[in-house]
């Protein structure tokens, strides 16, 4: 789950760490009213869920309260990368000197968190990882132990930090750790962390994604969720209790388990298709869930075929059927279907779906190659 900038920011200044003055507005006049209550010169930014907000024209420099009105205008029902900007951030400029970035991230291959640091801030870490690799440090934090002091000084002096904001720099690299551990992030990152010309350190802009599993023990942050800002079929499939990821392929896929899910979807590409998403429907889907999950895949109209993919171990393949003739029923469905529906009452299932146009097939191999075929078409 992604939250804005400014809230973001606001669990930086709960775990005490330094940010510009400022507040959030939703129209012109409001956007005015904050500014009124901050120093000139002001930053108004977009708050969107994507990356490239400033080459898009979504941050601008006020000067004057003119000047925040015509940005706040211009920028509030702007459209960055298919978002549309409904909320702008106002802050207090920075005395800009120098920008970093830290960030902590979970790193895939040790299993563990992964501090990062470099000292070109401002853009994009993944575009400094791709061109500038020498510009980063990073630095393997072993759970058990936690983010130690010799870490912090190692990308301090890696940073080039200034005597007057060690102090600072200091603190807000620990307590970035601990908002990253205590609130379960994946990544939680300061992008520019600013040196001031007086040698201050501010956090400038934060983001930070979280584990969408650890969100039951996090209803403060599940609070913070913009549906606005994601896919609308991703969010009927949470509602529904699917997991479901939109993709660009036109064979709408739907499987019991997400391990077999990305199975079926590797088969679908090696025979050439492209799956048009990724959708699991748990290991105890009802017949309802399966009905949603035919509904919610046939609501993309690149979708031009679809495949099931069901192995039956807790889900009863049965349920399964019963799920894909209520959708007929109800959703009066035209597509082809392919089915691979092996596992628990598989029997009663084939026999609950004899007499229909469905193409019943034995292997995963073979439903997946009869699937790329028929989206061909």
């Amino acid at each position: 789950m992604k939250i804005h900038e400014f809230q973001a920011k606001q669990i930086l200044r709960e775990h005490g760490i330094p940010i510009p003055k400022g507040d959030v507005a939703t129209s012109v006049d409001e956007a005015v009213k904050v500014a009124k209550g901050l120093s000139l010169p002001i930053v108004v930014k977009s708050q969107v869920h994507v990356g490239g907000r400033g080459k898009a024209g979504g941050v601008k420099v006020a000067k004057t309260m003119d000047e925040v009105r015509a940005h706040a205008d211009a920028i509030l029902g702007m459209d960055i990368k298919g978002c549309i900007v409904r909320t702008v951030l106002l802050e207090e400029a920075a005395d800009i000197k120098e920008e970093l970035y830290i960030g902590f991230v979970i790193d895939r291959a040790s299993k563990k968190p992964v501090l990062i640091a470099s000292a070109a801030g401002g853009v994009e870490i993944e575009k400094v990882a791709a061109e500038t690799p020498e510009k980063i440090l990073q630095e393997v934090v072993e759970p058990s132990l936690g983010l130690c002091d010799f870490q912090v000084r190692r990308a301090a002096f890696f940073l080039k930090i200034p005597k007057s904001g060690m102090k600072t720099f200091t603190y807000t690299l620990h307590a970035l750790h601990i908002a990253f551990i205590s609130k379960d992030c994946s990544l939680a990152e300061i992008n520019p962390l600013v040196i001031t010309g007086e040698g201050n350190v501010i956090a400038c802009d934060a983001k930070m994604n979280f584990d969408d599993n650890a969100l039951g023990r996090h209803p403060e942050l599940e609070a913070m969720r913009d549906d606005r800002e994601e896919e609308p079929l991703e969010v009927e499939a949470r509602r529904a209790g699917v997991n479901y990821v939109k993709l660009d392929g036109k064979i709408g896929c739907i499987v019991n388990g997400a391990g077999l899910a990305m199975a079926t979807m590797d088969v679908v590409k090696h025979f050439g298709g492209e799956p048009a998403n990724f959708l699991d429907i748990g290991g105890g889907a009802k017949a309802d869930q399966v009905t949603e999950a035919l509904r919610i895949v046939t609501s993309d109209p690149t979708v031009n075929t679809i495949l099931f993919n069901i192995f039956g171990g807790i889900v009863r393949c049965d349920r399964v059927a019963e799920g894909i003739l209520q959708a007929k029923e109800r959703l009066s469905l035209d597509l082809p279907i392919v089915l691979r529906l092996v596992g628990t009452n598989q029997r009663e299932a084939r026999k609950m779906l004899e007499g229909t146009d469905l193409i019943m097939l034995e292997t995963m191999s073979e439903a997946a190659q009869r699937a790329v075929e028929l989206s061909r078409r």
